[in-house]
């Protein structure tokens, strides 16, 4: 069988301006996966990434870790179908409405960096609004739409690949909640609680024989744990 290995990026830059860029951690984080995937003996014979910088990113740093090893690195092939979805345009689209019973919320997400345990539980009722459907207004990415976009990457990937392939796939956590959805057909509330234990840089693999998709393991960070570093060990 061949296998995928869905591949969290490295924590980005919550709080920043632009969050779309590797914290010093996330770098870390990325050069530890690379030297673990190397030590595990993984080659891999297709990269795909989505056009998000942190993802493509991640991958160029786990990836010079096989280099300076003299290990063979595939290109680099984006597809944006592995993007994740756009939280920031779902928030200022339902928002408003949250704000009826939830007055504080909007001073909450503008000061996250400061407030992460309350940011979070904002996050997860705008969330579970999306993913509902009845509060999606004219041209919001809905949460089925995403589904739609993801299941479309997945069977370009399955496509194109023969059965002995190992393919490694850098994304980012609610991707991984998509296809996670599709594939154990788990309801979508209940893959949102696993998202949000999505650590950053973990390991998801998925083992394939044509279009025949199942979940192998969930979330790995081993390559985090062993090192005995708590503070790599990140949600965002």
């Amino acid at each position: 069988m061949g296998s995928i290995y869905l591949i969290r990026h490295g924590q980005a830059s919550f709080g920043a301006d632009d969050y779309d860029v590797l914290s010093p951690v996330g770098v870390e984080q990325a050069q530890v996966l690379g030297r673990h995937l190397a030590d595990m003996g993984l080659v891999f014979d297709r990269c795909v990434a989505g056009d998000l910088r942190r993802q493509q990113h991640t991958a160029t740093a786990a990836f010079e870790q096989y280099s300076a090893l003299g290990l063979p690195v595939p290109p680099l092939e984006i597809d944006s179908a592995f993007n994740e979805f756009d939280a920031d345009a779902i928030i200022r689209a339902l928002l408003p409405d949250l704000l009826t019973t939830e007055p504080d919320a909007l001073e909450i997400l503008r000061n996250a960096a400061q407030n992460r345990s309350e940011f979070q539980r904002i996050f997860a009722l705008i969330i579970e609004r999306w993913l509902a459907g009845t509060y999606d207004p004219p041209g919001l990415e809905s949460w089925l739409g995403f589904v739609e976009r993801v299941q479309g990457g997945l069977q370009r990937i399955l496509e194109a690949a023969d059965n002995t392939q190992k393919i490694a796939v850098f994304t980012s956590g609610g991707t991984i909640t998509a296809l996670l959805h599709l594939i154990t057909r788990m309801p979508a509330a209940q893959a949102f609680e696993l998202n949000w234990q999505i650590v950053n840089t973990s390991l998801n693999q998925l083992k394939f024989r044509g279009r025949e998709v199942a979940l192998a393991s969930f979330n790995s960070h081993t390559h985090l744990q062993l090192l005995k570093a708590p503070q790599l060990i990140t949600f965002r």
